[in-house]
C-alpha cells in the first residue's frame, strides 16, 4: 500500500461526520506503520479503545475510510476458535471481533449497520503475509494459494464489505 498522510487518512472516512473523523486518534506507531506490508491501514483508536478504524484505497487509488465499532466484551468466548471473514485466518476466539460499521450516509445515521468477524488487532495484511503469528496453532489451514492470491482475496473480501457499508 503506498503510505497515506494524516490528512489524506481523516478526509477519507465514509461512514462518520468530519467532526468524528477530525477527531480520531492514530496508531500509536503511526510514523512506522510498515506501508509495503499493508493492504490496508486499520486500528484500534488508542484514545476510544471502542472505536477501531479501517483505511484502504480503492480501485482508483482513493483513500476510502470506515470507522467500527469494537464490542465492550466478547461474545466469542464460549468458543475454541474462529476465523477472520476478510483475511481468513483461523485465530483463538478472542483472535476475531464482531466489529460493526455504521452505513454511510441517512441510512447510517438512521442507527443502520452492518458487522463482520475481523481479526481483533486488524493486521490482516501481516497474517497473509506471514509476518504475524495467530495465537492458535492446532488446526491451522495449509493453503495453497500463492502471496498475490490471498491478498487478492483478502481485497474481495474486504470490498464486499465496504460496498455493503457505502451502497446507495
Amino acid at each position: 500500500m503506498d503510505p497515506l498522510t494524516e490528512k489524506q487518512i481523516r478526509s477519507s472516512f465514509v461512514n462518520c461526520t468530519k467532526g468524528e473523523a477530525a477527531r480520531l486518534r492514530l496508531p500509536l506507531d503511526f510514523g512506522e506503520t510498515p506501508w509495503e506490508d499493508l493492504d490496508f491501514l486499520g486500528w484500534v483508536d488508542p484514545g476510544a479503545p471502542l472505536r477501531a478504524h479501517l483505511v484502504r484505497r480503492d480501485a482508483d487509488g482513493t483513500p476510502v475510510g470506515i470507522t467500527l465499532r469494537v464490542p465492550g466484551t466478547s461474545r466469542t468466548s464460549a468458543l475454541k476458535s474462529s476465523v477472520c471473514q476478510i483475511c481468513l485466518t483461523g485465530h483463538a476466539a478472542s483472535g476475531v471481533s464482531l466489529l460493526v460499521a455504521p452505513l454511510a450516509g441517512a441510512r447510517g445515521r438512521e442507527g443502520n449497520t452492518v458487522g463482520i468477524y475481523v481479526c481483533a488487532d486488524l493486521a490482516c495484511s501481516l497474517y497473509v503475509r506471514g509476518k504475524r503469528q495467530p495465537k492458535l496453532r492446532a488446526g491451522r489451514y495449509e493453503e495453497t494459494l500463492t502471496l498475490p492470491e490471498k491478498v487478492e482475496r483478502t481485497l474481495a473480501n474486504l470490498d464486499s464489505f465496504t460496498a455493503k457499508i457505502t451502497a446507495a
